[in-house]
């Protein structure tokens, strides 16, 4: 082990100027077989830091390396595990404990002595030694196995200098002179010794040739021991008398010192005092406006809202501790409270008024659509209603306009937020007072709105001038029928019809006025689709209008709620402490308003509700009533109420706008569905005569004219997929029934059907250019020119059926492998057969069939598609095309014959020509 001690010195510590004080053999508690050394070193250098150090032998070599290092002072237990027992277990805490077990328990018992002098040196006392025995930490005496090392004293080593240059000279010079120094130590040793003795006497004789000098020192001594006990005397003296004004200085002192905690005290009561008085003072003229002000003006406003917004920070002020036990703070606070209750009922019953006043003179100067009608007949002598009607229908829509109310009533809007932060409840009452004055105010106002709206949209076109002045008979009944049912020939000026027959009514007009287009088209220009047209424009027109008014009065009422009620922001309670009276500030009470809002936007979203809750179920009313006038007007609503609400979305998509008509948007895109359904419905359940041509199919023409409408109003428009969607359901149900048609047509052929009803279709799509239906536009003029095709080749084999039947025959021979030249030895296909089929066909022949031909063909087409020019000439073709195949069949399957057609190519065109110019 010393040989250990003396390598791991020279080789590990000494380059690193540090001592080994210990060592101990270790190895890892459960591996016995990974052997280690702990090691005790301290620094040489001042100031001298304490470490523990393990040490591996290298796996390499017969080499030591340093592995890791542990700070004494990071070193906070010794667990030597029973000190009673000689055992070689020990753990070391230092961040995470280590657990050791030694080679043997002396070298345990070292280690950890030396750990102990080191921690009594340097650390002081800082490290716990558990179940280390008493006698291994008093012992002072180290183990002779590690004396050399653990045993030596620390003050020694402590001691321990080098020696200097000028000593080692000394010593050299010492050791030249005796050159057996070093070969006879003995003799050298005995000779210093000598010396030694000496210098010692020589010492002798100094010191007793200095007694004379000693004696006097000591005389000197003597009397200065004297002057000492005089100077003390004097100075016992000087202290008696300095002790009196010591006694008055410490009664100054003491008088300075209570008189600077009184000045302190002082000084702090002053502070209070300013503090209570500066932020718990309300002048006169804020008591004054609190209890007296005039709320009606706009000085006395301004003034009752600076006084609020002072009491305000008066109650809300964070008292010191101890300022709640004042009699005068709680009298303040009693008197704070009782000026709040007092002015907030007050500015409640004042507000209430205002409410009632505001909604009575609305009430009073707003008349109604009908009133409005009545008044303007009866003011006009001579005119009969139904003419003011008429006039009247054609005046915009407006709602009135609550922008003076608003105005009148944001002059209050401050001092609603002081009520909102001291008296809930109050502001909650008002706030509920608001939403029912409003409410009923509102929704006289949206009724008549949308009655005058529905009776415009039930009302007819311009009526006629001139010749036509004696038509609008059964319209002016109509109109007779709108005023019995809005009741304008009754008393009360008020809309006594139901939504119901205003419904019916609409529809009634709807109809009868598409009864009266086949009178229309006979005397005037306008058609049946010009009236719906004009009816649709002015539906949108009015929808429009309806949604126009509706947006601008919603965005205003919400703006006002906001700005009014103070909901744009969370504003904290004021919080008071109660007064000596048990008088306490008022507290947000849960009401019936309150239970189900989390937030202010959903308090401005339940106001808007509440004001404005016949909207929703007016607008689902006139969309009904537009529905049922006409299934094309969603198309209209569809588009109009996409805009707005996109528009609404844009401004606040959180609104109570945005919200209701989106929810309105969803009822529209229901109907717009259902128009499309209906469409459908309407192509499969329809009927054919079977004994009238089919032509074209009216649910074509109506996809047309859907088509053509769609286009218009949707140009542009934010929910155009919804119609791209609506097209392809349309398109493929007109083709799926227009092939369903042409399979059950007994009186026109199947191609004839298919050919102009998807030429029609065709010539539409290319018409009105629909991005989304561009394949099923190639589709329309595939499936047109195949059908024209197949129609052209099935006519054509009647003029020259026999002829036809010959050459098919040949055809099917060559086809079941008779070679074309011999194809004439087959009996029933000789010349002589060739012959005679050809003689049956001459010129005139010929024309005569192809005269025949045109004119059936005439019966099986229709006029409005005009494909007669087009059928004819198609059949030119084909005729041109199986002559020229039949001459080449006759070239090639009956050479050298000499057999010819009786007519040429030129004459078959003098035919074609011929027969169309006569027609």
């Amino acid at each position: 082990m010393t040989a250990i001690k003396h390598a791991l010195q020279r080789d590990i510590f000494t380059p690193n100027d540090e001592r080994l004080l210990s060592i101990v053999n270790v190895c890892k508690a459960g591996k016995k077989k990974k052997n280690c050394f702990l090691c005790a070193t301290v620094t040489t250098e001042r100031p001298v830091q304490a470490k523990v150090v393990k040490v591996k032998k290298s796996d390499k070599g017969d080499f030591y390396k340093r592995q890791m290092a542990w700070e004494l002072r990071d070193l906070t237990q010794v667990d030597a595990k029973d000190a009673n027992k000689d055992d070689a277990d020990f753990d070391l805490h230092f961040e995470k404990v280590y657990r050791w077990v030694a080679s043997s328990p002396a070298e345990k018992n070292s280690f950890i002595s030396c750990i102990w002098k080191l921690n009594q040196r340097y650390l002081r006392k800082k490290v716990e030694f558990v179940n280390v025995s008493a006698q291994l930490l008093e012992e002072s005496a180290p183990s002779s196995e590690n004396q050399s090392v653990a045993g030596v004293d620390e003050d020694a080593l402590d001691d321990y200098q080098e020696l200097s240059t000028r000593e080692e000279q000394d010593i050299e010079a010492m050791m030249e002179q005796c050159e057996y120094a070093i070969s006879n130590a003995e003799a050298f040793a005995e000779k210093l010794s000598k010396e030694l003795g000496v210098l010692d006497g020589a010492n002798i004789q100094s010191i007793m040739a200095s007694e004379k000098q000693v004696n006097m020192l000591m005389m000197l001594l003597d009397d200065a021991l004297k002057e000492v006990d005089t100077i003390e005397g004097k100075l016992s003296s000087y202290e008696e008398m300095l002790q009196s004004v010591k006694d008055q200085m410490d009664q100054i002192s003491q008088s300075n010192r209570l008189i600077q905690i009184s000045k302190s005290n002082n000084d702090k009561l002053l502070d209070e005092i300013q503090f209570l008085v500066n932020h718990m003072d309300l002048s006169r003229g804020h008591i004054r406006a609190l209890q007296e002000g005039d709320l009606s003006s706009p000085k006395g406003i301004e003034a009752c809202i600076n006084a609020s917004e002072a009491l305000l920070q008066c109650m809300s002020v964070a008292l010191r501790p101890g300022h709640d036990k004042l009699a005068a703070v709680k009298q303040q606070q009693h008197l704070f409270c009782e000026l709040r209750d007092a002015f907030a009922r007050r500015l409640t019953n004042h507000l209430n008024n205002v409410f009632v006043h505001q909604f009575n003179h609305f009430s009073h100067f707003k008349m109604t659509i009908p009133q409005f009608y009545r008044s303007s007949c009866l003011s006009l002598p001579g005119h009969d209603q139904s003419s003011t009607l008429s006039q009247h229908t054609a005046t915009d829509l407006a709602l009135p306009k609550h922008s003076p109310l608003h105005r009148d009533l944001l002059r209050y809007a401050k001092l609603m937020e002081w009520l909102k932060n001291t008296q809930r409840e109050k502001y909650d009452g008002l706030s509920r007072t608001y939403m029912e004055y409003m409410s009923r105010l509102y929704e006289r106002e949206i009724k008549d709105f949308f009655e005058g709206a529905k009776i415009k949209m039930a009302g007819t076109t311009k009526e006629p001038k001139g010749k036509f002045a004696t038509l609008p008979r059964k319209e002016n009944a109509l109109k007779q029928e709108v005023e019995s049912v809005a009741g304008l020939h009754g008393s009360s000026g008020k809309l006594t019809g139901s939504t119901s027959s205003l419904n019916k009514l609409a529809v009634q007009g709807s109809s009868s006025r598409r009864s009266q287009s086949s009178s229309l088209l006979d005397m005037g220009n306008m058609s049946a689709s010009d009236l719906d047209v004009a009816d649709r424009t002015k539906f949108d027109k009015i929808f429009e209008q309806v949604l126009s008014e509706l947006e601008p009065l919603c965005l205003a009422e919400q703006d006002f709620i906001i700005k009014f009620f103070k909901l744009q922001q969370q504003v904290p309670l004021a919080q008071a402490e109660d007064d000596s009276d048990g008088v306490t500030p008022s507290r947000p009470s849960a009401n019936e308003h309150r239970h189900s809002i989390s937030s202010e936007r959903d308090m401005v979203r339940f106001m808007m509700n509440k004001i404005f809750q016949s909207i929703e179920t007016e607008l689902n009313s006139l969309i009904a009533l537009g529905d049922k006038m006409d299934s094309f007007h969603s198309l209209y609503m569809l588009v109009k109420m996409s805009h707005h609400v996109w528009t609404a979305e844009n401004v606040d998509p959180a609104s109570y706008l945005s919200t209701t008509l989106g929810n309105v948007l969803v009822t529209v895109k229901r109907n717009f569905d259902k128009c499309i359904q209906g469409q459908i419905r309407a192509m499969e359940e329809v009927k054919i005569s079977k004994k009238s041509k089919v032509g074209i199919l009216a649910f074509v023409t109506s996809f047309e004219e859907f088509a053509e409408l769609a286009e218009t109003i949707f140009r542009n428009a934010e929910r155009r997929g919804d119609l791209d969607k609506a097209y392809s359901k349309l398109i493929r149900a007109v083709f799926f029934n227009v092939e369903k048609v042409a399979n059950e047509s007994q009186k026109t052929p199947r191609d004839v059907v298919m050919m102009e009803n998807f030429h029609h279709i065709f010539s539409t799509l290319s018409r009105l250019k629909i991005s989304c239906l561009e394949a099923e536009r190639r589709e329309a003029k595939h499936k047109y020119t195949e059908h024209l095709q197949n129609y052209v080749i099935t006519s054509l084999g009647q003029p020259l059926e026999k002829l036809n039947h010959f050459f098919e025959g040949v055809e099917g021979r060559v086809a079941q492998g008779v070679r074309e030249e011999e194809v004439s030895y087959q009996l029933a296909f000789s010349k002589q057969e060739l012959r005679k089929v050809i003689k049956e066909y001459p010129g005139k022949e010929v024309k005569k069939g192809l005269d025949n031909l045109y004119k059936k063909v005439d019966k099986h087409l229709c006029e409005e598609e005009s494909l007669l020019q087009v059928v004819w000439h198609s059949m030119q073709d084909e005729f041109i095309r199986q002559y020229k195949h039949f001459e080449g069949l006759i070239g090639r399957c009956y050479p050298g014959s000499g057999i010819t057609m009786d007519f040429t190519i030129q004459d078959m065109l003098e035919y074609f020509s011929s027969i169309a110019q006569s027609h």
